[in-house]
């Protein structure tokens, strides 16, 4: 089946102080969700990041509450400087970027359809149903390659873990 036009997706933080426009990538049955297990994310996050992947960069309305924090030389996060909700996470050199699922105002047509760093992944929650599962080693490749693990273009290299 053909890929389909992704609508553009408005999204917020807890308290509202940061909104955004991003357009997920375009798949033919909706709006694809990636689990990430690697430490960094669960860290963060306090479980599994639910993130989806964007064609291109998120537009935030007024940054002046956007915090981005550094976690890596060629990647960071970005949050809410005032409710500190978790929003998403971008290469730096702007070539992939991937929001919190949480963070979109309407998921209806998401699922879940890709798990990385599953070798990382504790033993103490699974999730229900079959989807493809990566490890750790074959994300980076898939990034070093100028692919990313779900599939999409990005140019640049590393993925996860930072």
């Amino acid at each position: 089946m053909a890929e389909t036009a992704a609508t553009e997706k408005t999204g917020r933080c807890l308290c509202g102080a940061v909104v955004f426009k991003a357009t997920p990538a375009p798949h033919d049955d909706g709006v694809h969700v990636d689990a990430c297990h690697c430490g960094m994310c669960r860290r963060q996050i306090g479980g599994p990041l639910m993130a989806v992947t964007t064609a291109g960069p998120v537009t935030v309305e007024d940054p002046t509450h956007l915090g981005v924090y550094r976690s890596s030389d060629w990647a960071e996060r970005c949050f809410c400087k005032k409710c500190g909700s978790n929003l998403f996470w971008r290469m730096r050199d702007g070539s992939f970027t991937s929001v919190n699922a949480g963070a979109f105002d309407d998921t209806s047509d998401a699922k879940l359809t890709l798990e990385i760093f599953i070798d990382e992944k504790p033993g103490y929650y699974d999730f229900a149903g079959e989807r493809k599962r990566m490890t750790g080693d074959e994300v980076l490749a898939a990034f070093a390659g100028g692919g990313t693990a779900s599939g999409e273009s990005a140019s640049g290299a590393g993925a996860g873990k930072a």
